[in-house]
């Protein structure tokens, strides 16, 4: 079994990622894409799933670890009264070439380490066969998938496994390198380590440099943007969910999901993030992958898509793995690339119309396609579906979708007055108008005194946070306010908001953990309606929860207070990106996406 999710790290080269715990074992690599079949899966399996484990021999030496400066180059010191060194693990920037480099170096006295490597590909299961070469090089292949391990050290076979026992000298470097290849492709010319780690730092400083961003969050959204630009599949420009698949939601239960794909509704927050940041060329970049992705037929839109724009993700389960602490099952593929979610034509049109208004240059195509998507829109509004959680308990009128609805034809009409492009707007004001009043009359309940999950409800939901910022209503509506103290005394669990309660039935079983995107809408919220001193403090509470490298997943157990969920998890610090600007910055994103201030009124 693997560690908790906190005690890991990622790196990352822009093709995929891996996990290290603090252990030093690498226990999850996907290889070449984020969406490949594992080769370490001790993350959701144990020991004989596959990892590469490289650590001080002495149990008891001192360990600490952190990034390098403004990068994702990640370093772990080991220290005892005989000597000290540092690992160094990256994966380096050798596009398309796949490598892991680590990197041990002496830095006082003597110390003695051990490295144990097994590579099990075909998410833990396939077991390669191994050669070692004239050069001592070893090799593994087993069907497509060959790798080749090049290092001064021998490592020996042990049964399943090779390892080794070595020393390192101050002022020592001993360096191992991990490649991957197709078996029947030639294998990838050597990599000096000293070289490839000279080059990942100067283009991780490069990036880092061009960040737009200040006040006394700096750092901690530095991190958070780097997160995403690690989790970039730089040929497509699309940003995966998350580089991992069935960490739970609920330790020990079934809500297990792959998030190694791309969904269109982090479309909008997603270019909000990187643009607040500085970051318009991968704004763009999204955007291309975004009309890429989607292509011509809108009736064929899906909610998500492979990362390089694939439509067919079938759902299978790996009954062979037991699972992060036997939550089962272990999916690979996700069954919800089907459903209907109608709140997603209302994202895409949103972040086209962000974009457009905060200067990237428009698309040649992006207006036919949005016309077309409205179209559609117009016979589909009016339907059930599963919504923006995925829910496999059957189709509702979602009050989320419906106004993600309103925000699509809403974001159209903007595009035509404020950018002179053609559309029939009367049309569009109409609908406009029918699904506005819609939603106030079915999704508002007085008795709850909130809109709730779904018309005529009295559930609660958290995604209806975002109807105020999505300009749905004024901030200073009284609607407003009142569903954000009721979710306040509902869904807000030890200072987090949970999405929704499971226990009225989602098609699943068990409970999960607080939606840690969810309460930074909240904090957004709580800026929105003036509370300002509770809103920093809710994310002062939020940010504390990070890992010690600055790291979030998808939930959080409170009464454990562990991290649960994919890790890290985009959404998360997509959310921690945009509140941080929501509290430091006049021009607050949030009021410039809804079109109102907190104060009341347009903004302009």
């Amino acid at each position: 079994m693997g560690q908790c999710i906190e005690d890991y790290a990622m790196i990352g080269d822009g093709q995929t990622a891996a996990l290290i715990g603090i252990d030093g074992s690498a226990d999850w690599l996907c290889w070449p894409r984020f969406d490949s079949s594992s080769c370490f899966t001790r993350l959701l399996g144990d020991e004989s799933n596959g990892r590469w484990l490289l650590r001080a021999s002495d149990g008891s030496a001192k360990t600490a670890r952190g990034y390098q400066d403004h990068n994702m180059i990640l370093e772990t010191r080991y220290e005892t009264a005989e000597g000290a060194a540092v690992v160094i693990d990256f994966l380096p920037a050798t596009r398309p070439d796949c490598h892991f480099v680590r990197m041990v170096r002496g830095l006082r006295g003597t110390m003695a380490f051990t490295t144990e490597l097994m590579i099990r590909p075909n998410y833990g299961v396939a077991i390669p066969w191994v050669r070692r070469d004239e050069a001592r090089d070893l090799h593994f292949v087993v069907g497509p998938d060959a790798f080749v391990l090049r290092s001064e050290i021998d490592l020996v076979a042990d049964e399943m496994r090779h390892g080794a026992e070595f020393s390192v000298a101050a002022g020592e470097t001993m360096s191992f390198v991990l490649s991957y290849h197709l078996s029947f492709q030639p294998t990838p010319d050597p990599v000096d380590a000293d070289t490839a780690l000279r080059t990942t730092q100067e283009r991780w400083s490069q990036w880092s440099s061009r960040a737009d961003v200040g006040g006394p969050y700096r750092e901690i959204v530095l991190r958070s943007l780097m997160v995403l630009r690690a989790l970039i599949y730089h040929p497509s420009g699309a940003i995966v969910a998350a580089p991992t698949t069935s960490l739970p939601e609920e330790l020990g239960g079934e809500r297990n999901w792959d998030y190694r794909y791309c969904w269109l509704r982090d479309a909008t927050l997603t270019l909000l993030a990187l643009m607040n940041g500085g970051y318009v060329g991968e704004a763009k970049r999204w955007r291309r992958w975004l009309l890429n992705a989607i292509g011509g037929d809108p009736s064929q839109i899906q909610i998500m898509y492979g990362i390089g724009g694939e439509q067919r993700i079938p759902e299978t389960t790996i009954d062979a793995l037991a699972g992060y602490e036997n939550s089962k099952p272990v999916r690979v593929g996700n069954a919800a690339a089907g459903q209907l979610q109608i709140d997603i034509y209302g994202e895409v049109l949103d972040a086209l119309y962000q974009a457009r208004k905060r200067g990237l240059a428009p698309d040649d195509d992006d207006w036919t396609l949005q016309c077309e998507l409205l179209t559609h829109l117009e016979t589909v509004w009016c339907e059930k579906d599963e919504g923006i959680w995925e829910v496999r308990g059957g189709p509702q009128h979602f009050v989320y979708s419906k106004v993600m609805a309103w925000v699509a034809f809403d974001r159209a009409i903007r595009s035509v007055e404020e950018f002179g492009l053609k559309g029939p707007v009367e049309r569009w004001r109409k609908l406009r108008q029918t699904i506005h009043d819609e939603v106030c009359s079915k999704g508002w309940n007085e008795r709850v005194g909130a809109f709730t999950q779904s018309y005529e409800s009295d559930k609660l939901d958290a995604s209806v946070l975002l109807a105020s910022m999505s300009g749905f209503l004024a901030p200073d509506d009284p609607r407003i306010r009142r569903t954000v103290e009721a979710i306040e005394r509902t869904l807000m669990k030890d200072g987090f908001v949970q999405r929704y309660l499971t226990e009225g039935g989602d098609g699943l079983k068990g409970g999960e953990g607080a939606f840690i995107a969810c309460s930074f809408w909240f904090v957004d919220n709580l800026v929105l309606i003036g509370r300002h001193d509770d809103a920093r403090a809710m994310f002062e509470r939020l940010i504390a929860i990070r890992n010690d490298l600055g790291l979030l997943s998808e939930e959080y157990d409170t009464g454990r207070r562990r991290l649960i969920g994919n890790f890290p998890q985009a959404f998360s610090h997509i959310a921690l990106i945009n509140s941080a600007c929501n509290l430091e910055r006049d021009n607050a994103p949030a009021e410039e996406r809804s079109g109102h201030s907190a104060k009341g009124g347009a903004t302009g």
